[in-house]
């Protein structure tokens, strides 16, 4: 890992998290960073994260493009900002009181995979080399809160929280995809297996939800388990 920021790095090469919220010189901004981030966020719910650019948010705002760049140095930037605000929609995390550790964390789980439903351009935003901002800080450090009744050492809970993630980040893909793949009118008689699956009469749906079932097996196999 590289060493921490210092004031004497140029601004673009330090994080957005150690540099003022608009550069000194120039007229004084029209819109907050906060506001920049929210018309930001708007356009990625609206047409994908692609869509995010910094002349459309400029535009957006009635701005110059230009005028972005005393708030921000790089699209990277407004990036981290966006995946930080909305990180800041997992709260209020479980309490301490509030069932086993694994219902506890499968509740947080459970509003994370809301918030990726929200945001669908979450995941692949989250998936590049950024520097976390506060709000993402408090929700790994509310995960290792709730992961504290369990008996490993931090590396399997950090990996347990990247996996848990990843499954979030799957289960909203499906969601968004459903429907797209369909063997209505599809000849099987090619494939035996796909075949007599079809052909079994429907089995009734299990005790408990896919996601919850995935979670659950998933930590239990990560993680030595606590009864608490």
């Amino acid at each position: 890992m590289s060493g921490a920021s210092t004031d004497s790095e140029e601004p673009g090469k330090r994080s957005v998290w150690t540099r003022p919220q608009r550069g000194a010189r120039g007229p004084a901004p029209t819109h907050s960073r906060d506001e920049i981030v929210a018309a930001a966020v708007a356009l990625a719910d609206a047409d994908g994260l692609g869509a995010v650019s910094m002349r459309a948010v400029a535009g957006a705002l009635g701005m110059a493009a230009g005028s972005l760049y005393r708030h921000l140095s790089s699209r990277d930037d407004l990036l981290d900002l966006m995946v930080d605000r909305c990180a800041g929609e997992l709260r209020p995390y479980p309490a301490d009181d509030d069932g086993t550790w694994q219902d506890r964390f499968l509740r947080l789980a459970r509003r994370q995979l809301a918030l990726y439903r929200r945001h669908p351009w979450l995941p692949d935003a989250i998936a590049r080399p950024t520097a976390p901002g506060p709000n993402t800080l408090a929700h790994f450090d509310a995960c290792l809160r709730l992961l504290q009744p369990v008996r490993t050492g931090v590396a399997a809970k950090f990996e347990a929280i990247a996996m848990v993630t990843g499954v979030v980040s799957l289960f909203a893909r499906a969601a968004a995809a459903a429907g797209t793949v369909t063997f209505d009118r599809v000849d099987l008689a090619a494939y035996p297996h796909l075949a007599a699956a079809f052909a079994e009469p429907p089995s009734p749906p299990p005790d408990r939800d896919l996601f919850e079932r995935t979670l659950r097996s998933l930590l239990a196999g990560l993680l030595t388990t606590d009864p608490t």
